[in-house]
């Protein structure tokens, strides 16, 4: 993992509070803001892909085109190789 060189200003509180995380777990201040940058990004990965999910709903219950293929999922030709 490549790190980069990040100078940001945060609120005492907010200082204080990842002073004690990090005395409480034996961890650094960089180490716990980097996991809680990751959770956020992650997190608005995963909204992003729901919002685009929903917008894509629509086009999945108008158009038969996008699902003529999902009926065969449960044809028992898909598990006939698995019986023998």
């Amino acid at each position: 993992m490549e790190l980069q060189r990040a100078q940001i200003l945060l609120e005492k509180s907010q200082h204080e509070i990842l002073i004690m995380i990090a005395d409480e777990e034996s961890r650094s201040i960089s180490e716990i803001v980097r996991e809680m940058i990751d959770r956020e990004l992650r997190y608005r990965q995963r909204r992003q892909m729901l919002l685009a999910a929903r917008e894509l709903q629509a086009d999945y219950l108008t158009n038969p085109a996008l699902t003529e293929f999902t009926d065969i999922d449960s044809d028992d030709f898909l598990y006939a190789d698995d019986e023998r």
